[in-house]
């Protein structure tokens, strides 16, 4: 058998924590390897010490069938391994060519010649497919775009073997499906591809092979076509998982959040919300399913507090909140997960105790008289950590050091223990696995049988349909239609979501 990357019994360990315990991962040539693995479980560092990021205590790598020691990222280019981060490693008010050649800049007396640089990366972009304009600056361009400016990043180095970590957390349907059809040129083109993922419908859609890892053990690699979901969800997370959500039916009660004629604005002054109604019930959840784009931040945003409304009044339980400030409407009895956990629901950099308690830091029993008793602060982080499932070698470890799934289960934890009469969950589970994805909809769906009101803003249609139990479509900045998951389907969502009436209206909210 042809291998162009071994890794054979690599060990990796910060302090006492062993990351990679004895990992062993094979890539032939020409083949789509998916690595797989729960938040957490040590896929990332394995990559990282194949990309020389990292240097393992123990362990060899060969790149075909040659012993290596990959002492940096530079020397790993060297040997034709590229990396397509999950983070984007991208200057943004730098242009597509100036991002691509960054840290590889050929000049001729003195001067680079970016005119050169750029047919090169347009000649690369249409062989593959990629169809990236090499002058558009990265701060103008698609988050989908973006990635495929990191691809040809690689490229553009000679990459032979290409390692994708987590290449559609942040995509929308349409720009997964083109990542695949890409993926699936680069491996015609001679090209191999190790992908990290914990999202099994791409591995059965896209992989060759699967190596599965659990708690930084490897656990074993099978062949796609010879296993199903069931076995890798299970492989992955040492149990058997439950994918579809049991719930019983709502019984919502009185109106919790009344949202009308709401009209809110972009920082370009567009409308992005236009005239929007929206009603949600103590007692149900109500998910919010459209393409991305089409008014979800904003709304989210107005509702919260962060963006001011043009227009329109929001309402919490009868009492008007439009344009109080973020804090007021947080103690008014709303909860946040924001879309965006990085930027909006941590500090990185704290330790991911202090995170928990952002929300009351300034409250009894956590402040007296105006100081900080981190005792408490320590009390409340421990029951959040335990009861919430939080992995981290300990509260004061960095929020920045914990798994994606970690960091969201921190989230939830701070926002509902409050208590909150409205539970805003904004792509709760965007990037996670399996086992956190069923997690955190048990935890919603917990919130909803408490009598509390859940709004849920999702792009993943089968999320939608699985834990709501209204579906309010919006388009354009406005509520095409709700409907309920039980008599309409993902292709009448998706005429929905394009903007297209349906000929048969659907059951709306509160005609019972």
């Amino acid at each position: 058998m042809e291998y162009v990357i071994e890794m054979l019994g690599i060990r990796k360990q910060f302090g006492d924590f062993v990351a990679n315990d004895n990992i062993t991962l094979q890539l032939q040539k020409g083949e789509i390897h998916a690595l797989l693995g729960e938040n957490g479980a040590g896929k990332s560092t394995l990559m990282n010490v194949l990309f020389g990021l990292y240097q393992p205590e123990a362990g060899e790598i060969k790149v075909n069938g040659k012993e290596v020691q990959i002492t940096d990222p530079n020397k790993a280019n060297d040997l034709g391994i590229g990396m397509v981060h999950q983070h984007f490693m991208l200057v943004e008010n730098f242009t597509v060519t100036e991002n691509i050649i960054l840290g590889n800049e050929t000049t001729k007396m003195g001067m680079i010649n970016i005119r050169k640089a750029a047919k090169k990366v347009q000649a690369l972009s249409e062989k593959y497919g990629l169809d990236v304009d090499p002058y558009a600056k990265i701060e103008d361009i698609s988050v989908g775009m973006q990635q495929r400016v990191e691809i040809l990043k690689t490229l553009y180095r000679g990459a032979e073997i290409l390692i994708f970590d987590e290449p559609t957390a942040s995509l929308t349907p349409l720009e997964i499906e083109e990542l695949i059809q890409i993926m699936k040129r680069l491996i015609a083109e001679g090209k191999s591809i190790i992908l990290i993922t914990h999202k099994l419908k791409e591995i059965m859609e896209v992989s060759d092979r699967v190596t599965i890892i659990r708690k930084g053990k490897g656990i074993g690699t099978v062949t796609t076509s010879e296993t199903n979901p069931d076995q890798l969800a299970e492989m992955m997370v040492g149990r058997q998982v439950v994918f579809k959500t049991e719930k019983t039916e709502a019984t919502p009660k009185e109106p919790v959040l009344q949202i009308e004629g709401l009209t809110v604005k972009d920082n370009r002054n567009i409308e992005r919300v236009k005239n929007l109604n929206l009603t949600v019930r103590a007692g149900e959840i109500v998910g919010i399913a459209g393409i991305d784009g089409n008014g979800q931040s904003e709304l989210i945003e107005a509702i919260t507090g962060l963006r001011k409304a043009s227009s329109g009044t929001i309402a919490l339980k009868g009492k008007d909140i439009t344009g109080l400030k973020p804090r007021k409407i947080t103690e008014s009895g709303i909860g946040h997960i924001p879309q965006d956990r990085h930027k909006h629901g941590l500090v990185l950099d704290f330790p991911i105790g202090h995170n928990i308690a952002l929300q009351t830091y300034y409250q009894k029993p956590i402040s007296k008289g105006g100081i900080i008793d981190y005792k408490q602060v320590n009390k409340l982080a421990k029951a959040i950590v335990e009861e919430y499932d939080v992995r981290t070698p300990g509260i004061h470890t960095e929020a920045r050091a914990l798994s994606g799934g970690n960091q969201q289960k921190a989230i939830i934890g701070r926002e509902v223990n409050r208590d909150p009469d409205l539970l805003i969950a904004a792509l709760p589970t965007r990037g996670l696995d399996v086992g956190a994805i069923e997690f955190i909809h048990r935890r919603l769906i917990e919130q909803r049988n408490k009598g509390k009101a859940v709004l849920l803003i999702s792009f993943e249609l089968d999320e939608v349909m699985n834990v709501s139990d209204n579906i309010a479509v919006i388009y354009d900045g406005s509520i095409m239609d709700v409907v309920k998951p039980y008599k309409t389907t993902e292709q009448e969502l998706g005429l929905l979501m394009a903007g297209q009436s349906l000929h048969t209206k659907q059951d709306k909210v509160g005609d019972e």
